[in-house]
């Protein structure tokens, strides 16, 4: 089979198109035969970062995937060959990355993928999903697992919309009942952020981005999920509500600034998102985010607002370079192209 692996850290050219022998699952484990393959700014970042340490002698990246269940180990019985699936965590703890045509991989790391779903929405779930889904269940009293009618009378603001996570935010908030704001820089992205359901789009670039969002949530918003927090902190507590809470997931700046007792005023809640940290909620997360595809609330593609752009896996370094220059969708390797 064919697989791309990085023997160092460093720049793209440290991707290698490898031939290897197709692996065989073990117990509790499954072997995938990977159709479309996720990639998010983690993987370019644990390529190229110093201070992340090869975790292998060899590391195949990517977390995310969809595809089918080709084998499966002893012990197995939640899964058969042949069963539509998708991938997460592939590449963390394990060397089993979905940038290769098989993967083999504990089965406890794999969901349904269910038949109304595209190969590309189970390559678009994995990191995405469920930082949006852990961004949306954080709030003191908010519920911890989604479902709809869960969010009922929340409003929840999305910085970012017509980004991967942003995009998945939306989608679940939607999803769940609430109000969905979100805040985009131009029309391009407005026009992604509404097809994926947003009710509220805002261009923070135009006019007064705070008082647009305030007319809509006249006393305040319950819940922002955030991707730039230095960027965009004075507007989150300008239309954040009292108890209100930030959910930090991402951000280019690696400080921000508070006004101490603004926040104090607020009772703000600041809560800072590691999705790998805690492995039971993220399977539950797993499981909320499989029944909102059932439900056919995750879509992907211009269409549902997240366009994909597709790379063959000879060109993995292409891809990751692409979603490392803030590409405007999802960036997918095929395996199989």
């Amino acid at each position: 089979m064919k697989a791309v692996l990085y023997r160092e850290i460093g720049d793209p050219s440290v991707l290698e198109l490898v031939e290897r022998d197709v692996p065989e699952p073990g117990p509790g484990e499954v072997r995938v035969r990977v159709h479309v393959s996720g990639v998010n700014p983690t993987d370019w970042r644990a390529r190229s970062t110093p201070a992340w340490p090869m975790p292998y002698p060899e590391v195949t990246p990517h977390h995310d995937g969809g595809g089918v269940i080709d084998a499966v180990g002893p012990g197995v019985e939640s899964f058969a060959p042949g069963d539509r699936v998708w991938v997460m965590l592939a590449a963390g703890g394990h060397n089993s990355g979905t940038a290769q045509e098989f993967t083999v991989l504990p089965a406890s790391l794999v969901r349904p993928l269910p038949q109304n779903a595209s190969f590309e929405v189970g390559a678009s779930l994995g990191v995405p999903a469920l930082t949006a889904h852990r961004a949306l269940t954080v709030a003191e009293n908010g519920p911890r697992r989604l479902a709809p009618k869960a969010l009922d009378g929340t409003t929840v603001l999305v910085a970012g919309g017509a980004g991967a996570v942003g995009h998945a935010a939306i989608q679940l908030a939607r999803w769940a009942g609430a109000t969905v704001i979100t805040t985009v820089s131009g029309p391009e992205k407005a026009a992604l952020a509404t097809a994926a359901g947003a009710h509220h789009v805002v261009n923070y670039r135009e006019g007064d981005p705070a008082a647009e969002i305030r007319a809509v949530a006249k006393d305040g918003v319950d819940v922002v999920v955030e991707v730039a927090v230095a960027k965009n902190i004075d507007l989150d507590l300008a239309v954040l509500k009292g108890y209100g809470t930030i959910a930090v997931y991402a951000d280019d700046s690696p400080k921000v600034e508070l006004d101490i007792l603004r926040n104090i005023g607020l009772n703000t809640r600041f809560q800072f998102l590691v999705l790998f940290a805690d492995l039971d909620r993220m399977a539950a997360a797993a499981d909320d985010v499989t029944e909102a595809v059932r439900d056919g609330a995750m879509g992907v593609g211009t269409e549902h607002g997240l366009p994909i752009i597709h790379f063959p896996l000879a060109e993995t370094a292409a891809a990751q370079t692409a979603v490392q220059n803030h590409a405007v969708g999802k960036v997918v390797v095929d395996p199989a192209a």
